[in-house]
C-alpha cells in the first residue's frame, strides 16, 4: 500500500501511515496518535501536513500490544478499548520507538533529513519524552497528559518546543498546567500557549470538544513553528 511504510526499530518492526507532499525532498513530521491508534483523525492530520509541504509519518505506537489499532472517537466501546491500551502502554519503550521512527524517516529518499515530532494526548507526552531523552529537531505537543510527572527530565530538552494547553482540560489539572509552564519557562526555546475555555482535544477533527477557532489558531501556530524550525 502506497500510504504505508514499515519502520525497522531496535525492538522490532512496526507499521506507519505516510503522507507525501507534492514537492520532494521535504522536511518531515512524525505524528504521534492518541489512545485511538492511527485512525481517521491522525491520517487526516498527516494529509494536512503534507498539503503544507511536509512529509508526514504516523507510527503505530501500540504495535507491541495490538498492531493496527484504528478506533473511532465517537464509539464508547472504542474509547474503553483505547484506555485499556493506554494504561498498559510502556512509555519508555514507546520513546525508543519514536526516536527509531524519526531516525528511519530522516533517511527516507524523500526527506531532507530534518524531522520534527508532533503529538496529541498520549502522543503529546511521547513527543515530550522523546525530545528530553533523545533529542529531536523540533517538537510540538498538543495537551500531553501526564507531562507534569516527567518535568524532572526537562533539563534534557534542547530542541525548540511548542506546547498547546487547553485551560479547561479535564485530564491536565490547572495546578499541573502551572507546573508545566513554570518548568518550561526555564527553557529559552520552549513556547507554551494556553487556550481559555477549551477542553481536552479541542483540535481533534470530529471530537466532542472540537472548537474550530481555537483549533485553527493552534494549527496556524504549529504550521508557522514547523516552517520556521525545519526549513
Amino acid at each position: 500500500m502506497k500510504d504505508r511504510i514499515t519502520i525497522e526499530g531496535r525492538d522490532g518492526a512496526f507499521g506507519a501511515y505516510i503522507a507525501r507532499p507534492k514537492t520532494l525532498p521535504a522536511p518531515a513530521v512524525v505524528v504521534l496518535h492518541e489512545v485511538f491508534g492511527v485512525n481517521t483523525d491522525i491520517r487526516k492530520t498527516c494529509d494536512e501536513l503534507a498539503e503544507q509541504g511536509f512529509l508526514a509519518v504516523a507510527p503505530d505506537l501500540f504495535w507491541r500490544q495490538e498492531p493496527g489499532v484504528d478506533l473511532s472517537v465517537t464509539s464508547e466501546p472504542d474509547w474503553q478499548h483505547g484506555l485499556r491500551l493506554y494504561q498498559a502502554y510502556d512509555r519508555d519503550a514507546g520513546a525508543r520507538d519514536v526516536k527509531d521512527t524519526a531516525n528511519a524517516v530522516a533517511k527516507l529518499s524523500g526527506c531532507t533529513g530534518t524531522v520534527a515530532v508532533l503529538g496529541y494526548c498520549l502522543g503529546g507526552l511521547m513527543t515530550f519524552l522523546t525530545a528530553v531523552r533523545y533529542g529531536v529537531d523540533a517538537a510540538v505537543v498538543y495537551h500531553g497528559g501526564d507531562t507534569e510527572k516527567y518535568l524532572g527530565e526537562v533539563d534534557g530538552l534542547d530542541a525548540p518546543l511548542l506546547m498547546h494547553l487547553a485551560e479547561e482540560d479535564e485530564f491536565i489539572s490547572k495546578p499541573a498546567q502551572a507546573e508545566i509552564k513554570t518548568a518550561l519557562a526555564r527553557k529559552s526555546k520552549a513556547t507554551v500557549y494556553s487556550y481559555p475555555g477549551q477542553n481536552h482535544a479541542f483540535s481533534r477533527h470530529n471530537g466532542a470538544h472540537y472548537n474550530a477557532a481555537a483549533a485553527a489558531l493552534a494549527n496556524e501556530r504549529t504550521s508557522e513553528f514547523l516552517h520556521q524550525q525545519l526549513r
